[in-house]
């Protein structure tokens, strides 16, 4: 088992972890330290014991408001996952289209034609 030297507050700790998992216990150790820090600059040089304690609860108490913050995203991650699936369960909307008749079409052809004949006629006439 290795044996890892981790900084807490100014001071040094050996600690053992299992084989791999140094990486972790380094950033949970600098997660510790970061919290001792603010104590020491604040306050100045306390007791070992009670400036573990504190950063501790520093970081218990950061840890409950991520975990208020994570299950109302969860709350709002389910209900859309109910809005989307509602959405699906629902199948596409149905979209009406006039459906313009053969005879305005027709019509609006003819209107055209004859639009072009006069514009011909009066090119003639003025041209």
């Amino acid at each position: 088992m290795p044996e890892v030297e981790i900084h807490i507050g100014g001071r040094t700790f050996e600690v053992a972890c299992q084989d791999g998992e140094q990486h972790f216990l380094q950033a949970a150790a600098k997660l510790l330290d970061d919290e001792a820090q603010v104590l020491t600059s604040q306050i100045g040089r306390i007791p070992e014991p009670r400036m573990l304690l504190m950063a501790g609860l520093m970081l218990a108490d950061k840890t409950a408001g991520l975990e208020d913050k994570l299950r109302e995203v969860e709350a709002q991650l389910a209900q859309v996952q109910g809005e989307l699936q509602g959405l699906k369960d629902a199948g596409p909307e149905k979209v009406e289209v006039a459906v313009i008749p053969p005879e305005v079409t027709d019509t609006l052809a003819e209107l055209a034609a004859r639009a072009e004949s006069l514009a011909d006629t009066v090119e003639e006439k003025v041209g």
